[in-house]
């Protein structure tokens, strides 16, 4: 009976895999490294890269390379003096941004597909990660050296620009807020087509309204904050329904691989059951 039963398991397993997304195709390759680790942490680091030293094209980024974007920006104890975070960045044909961090304590995994759209980095697999716990401010930086080296296109430094002061206005919204401070920011990037039209009132009038639908209420500091971060998004050549997409397919694809984890979970507790 229980051979029945797994044979008919498997079957669904199959199918599944059958209509699940298709893992777009990938292309170059490039690690880049924080100039101040040891062999010993690197060697850590790229175990959650989970390739080998060699395997893949290497550039290094070091904290004046950091400073560049960072400095003026971001408070210094989240600067640093040194470059500690690493990247691996892997372009793909399509599918958005896969992504994953280890050892990054402040800038979310939602906070980088975020900041990285705004860049203009559309499909990619990164990882970020550090032999010990960092803020992960530097590692936009090495982000973008890493995608312009594996792809061989240079991105628009004004998207770049923005997309660090984009993780520091949202990161700090989320101390202050919580997880809604990246759906806020998302939120508003779908209005650029209208923003782009709008005075400083009326974008102000949008930001507070946009909070409001995630039950939040912000203050007149928050406010303008936000207000220079969407007139900056403003003056970039970025696509609002070419973002939206982009961000339905990402909750797309989180929705059917919960789905997955469901589905193991229930089979799981089905044979559980049968004992």
């Amino acid at each position: 009976m229980k051979k029945k039963i797994l044979s008919g398991v498997l079957a669904i397993v199959l199918s599944l895999a059958m209509v699940s997304p298709v893992l777009a195709d990938s292309k170059s390759a490039c690690v880049a490294i924080g100039a101040d680790n040891t062999e010993a942490q690197l060697k850590t680091v790229y175990g959650y890269f989970d390739i080998k030293r060699g395997d893949v094209e290497e550039t290094v980024v070091t904290n004046a390379d950091e400073r560049e974007y960072l400095e003026g920006v971001v408070s210094l104890d989240k600067i640093g003096s040194l470059a500690l975070s690493s990247v691996y960045v892997q372009e793909k044909s399509s599918g958005g941004i896969d992504l994953e961090t280890h050892n990054i304590d402040w800038v979310t995994d939602e906070m980088y597909k975020s900041a990285l759209g705004t860049a203009g980095i559309k499909n990619a697999k990164v990882i970020v990660a550090a032999y010990t716990p960092v803020s992960g401010t530097g590692a936009l930086t090495g982000i973008y050296k890493a995608y312009e080296a594996a792809t061989g296109d240079s991105l628009d430094e004004a998207a770049k620009t923005t997309a660090v002061e984009e993780v520091v206005v949202v990161g700090e919204l989320q101390d202050a807020i919580g997880d809604d401070a990246v759906n806020i920011i998302n939120s508003l990037k779908g209005e650029i087509a209208q923003t782009k039209t709008m005075n400083d009132d009326q974008i102000r009038e949008l930001i507070v309204e946009t909070a409001e639908k995630y039950d939040t209420v912000l203050d007149d500091q928050q406010v303008e904050e936000i207000l220079v971060l969407v007139n900056k998004f403003n003056e970039l050549n970025m696509d609002p329904d070419t973002f939206i997409k982009l961000m339905e397919a990402g909750q797309q694809t989180q929705g059917f691989f919960q789905q997955v984890q469901n589905f193991f979970q229930e089979i799981g507790n089905f044979f559980t059951n049968l004992k």
